[in-house]
């Protein structure tokens, strides 16, 4: 009975190897990668194909004006969210309790609620508060401060995250190094901490970056005239949903394939280690 046992699992081991060679999942995985190229070549025929080409070119140019609104949008989130991410981080490590506590209760807030919770907020409970207290709120257009705020502090938290993760992932006797060569804590963490942090962290940074591009989507919510509030009012409209969404697609992807390639190009820059430089 063992000795059949034995036989029956080896004979499943055997047939699970040659399935599991390199010549048989290559050929699996061209197979996958064809069929799904397939599928979205035949659904991107008849998406172009019930387009409406005088519709397309008569949108253009709004949708043009809403995407160098949201390049504005994503760069003040961007260039804002990052430094605030960093010092985020360094609160996350430090060995201060107070400074941890604040840090901490920071990125467990905004980490979990929702960005559109948030923008609620911003938008619509700030200048309420304002108003009980103080009276008329200065800002006329508050829509887009609000956007850049919402997106700097919701992101700067998954940065702070990021950073701190690659702060833990940088060896303990690099920090040991430095003070034995008379750094302060400080001069340490500037000068041999947060280079190699930044090194390991980036490639999550900049994934978080490309999110932060596509969640401007959300801003429709707070009255932002974005992509998706223009697909919204063309849609309405005309009911001709698949137009405006074709432009609405290439237009983000104008965004986020240029930032992708940007990043991989900075995470091969700050490839110390060797490898292609290129």
């Amino acid at each position: 009975m063992s000795d059949a046992y034995t036989d029956g699992a080896a004979a499943d081991n055997s047939t699970i190897e040659r399935f599991l060679n390199d010549h048989t999942l290559k050929r699996v995985g061209a197979a996958i990668a064809g069929a799904f190229t397939l599928a979205v070549g035949v659904l991107l025929y008849f998406i172009i194909d019930f387009a409406n080409p005088d519709l397309f070119v008569r949108i253009i140019p709004r949708f043009l004006e809403a995407f160098v609104l949201v390049l504005g949008i994503v760069a003040g989130g961007s260039i804002l969210s990052i430094p605030l991410g960093i010092f985020v981080g360094l609160g996350r490590v430090s060995k201060t309790r107070f400074t941890n506590a604040i840090s901490t209760g920071y990125v467990e807030f905004f980490r979990g609620t929702p960005l559109l919770f948030q923008l609620i907020v911003i938008y619509y409970g700030i200048p309420a508060l304002w108003i009980q207290n103080f009276g008329d709120f200065p800002i006329s257009n508050w829509a887009i401060p609000a956007a850049i705020i919402g997106l700097m502090l919701n992101h700067g938290a998954y940065v702070g995250e990021a950073i701190r993760g690659g702060i833990g992932a940088v060896p303990e006797g690099q920090m040991e190094a430095a003070r034995s060569l008379g750094m302060s804590y400080v001069q340490a963490m500037r000068e041999v901490i947060l280079p190699q942090a930044w090194r390991n962290a980036l490639a999550a940074i900049g994934n978080d970056q490309v999110i932060l591009v596509k969640d401007t989507s959300l801003l429709t919510v707070i009255a932002v005239p974005e992509l998706i509030s223009e697909f919204r009012q063309v849609n309405s409209a005309t009911f001709d949903p698949w137009t405006p969404i074709i432009l609405v697609a290439i237009l983000y992807l104008c965004i986020t394939i240029p930032l992708g390639k940007f990043v991989r190009y900075l995470e091969a820059r700050s490839d110390w280690g060797g490898g292609d430089r290129r």
